[in-house]
């Protein structure tokens, strides 16, 4: 399907995005507001694939768009576009549930890099896997059939971008991964991204897996390296 949602108030960049990912094979949907948004994603019926937001506009913002798509579909891929470069612009976006964040100016074929790589993601979670195979660790349970995750039997969710680290975490127990190593394996090997985004999803689990989020025993760093994961909770140093 490739269905795509572009939320963009400038016209000029609106139509350059939608030109773009239309070339791409996407069907896109474009809107020029927050509230125009939020109606066509209700109207649909949540019908997209991808959900591509700018941050600031007039109304509600793409913050605040963010939000309510994520509470309706944690498998909704969504990328924030901004000319906002600050860091805690970027991490606020992701903590709110945002797969990835394109800063203005981009150039066509980044966005439709990020843009590739999230569909790429989403598209796992709508094709069951040929082996019902079940990872577990303590009291967790990833299935990979159904792309399901639970602690002591109750269902956490996770975003498309979790459930990937989720993963590959659980298929690597107690293996130092180096934070580069986590960005390819998630974003791919041509990841624009900087590596700050492994720790912003990795804060973002933690606050999902963990029983204390300030004294994680399961998703534990790596000082100075990356990220391990932790097959018993155990006490060893965070």
């Amino acid at each position: 399907m490739k269905r795509i949602l572009v939320c963009e108030d400038e016209d000029a960049i609106r139509d350059f995005i939608v030109i773009n990912l239309e070339r791409s094979g996407y069907n896109v949907v474009p809107v020029s507001s927050g509230e125009e948004a939020l109606k066509v994603y209700e109207a649909e019926k949540g019908d997209f694939d991808i959900a591509l937001l700018d941050v600031t506009m007039p109304g509600i913002d793409g913050f605040t768009v963010c939000k309510a798509l994520r509470e309706q579909s944690e498998r909704l891929g969504i990328i924030f576009l901004s000319a906002r470069s600050q860091e805690m612009d970027k991490v606020n976006g992701l903590m709110l549930g945002a797969d990835d964040y394109v800063t203005k100016p981009f150039s066509p074929s980044e966005v439709v890099a990020r843009v590739d790589a999230v569909y790429r993601r989403v598209s796992l979670s709508s094709v069951a896997a040929k082996e019902n195979l079940t990872l577990k660790s303590g009291p967790f349970v990833l299935d990979l059939k159904s792309r399901s995750f639970e602690k002591n039997g109750k269902p956490i969710d996770l975003t498309q971008v979790e459930y990937q680290i989720i993963e590959f975490l659980l298929k690597n127990k107690g293996v130092a991964l180096d934070r580069m190593k986590i960005l390819r394996e998630i974003w791919g090997e041509n990841a624009f991204n900087d590596v700050k985004i492994v720790d912003v999803n990795i804060r973002r689990l933690r606050i999902k897996v963990e029983d204390d989020p300030s004294q994680p025993k399961y998703i534990q760093t790596v000082w100075g390296f990356g990220y391990k994961w932790n097959d018993y909770g155990g006490e060893e140093a965070r």
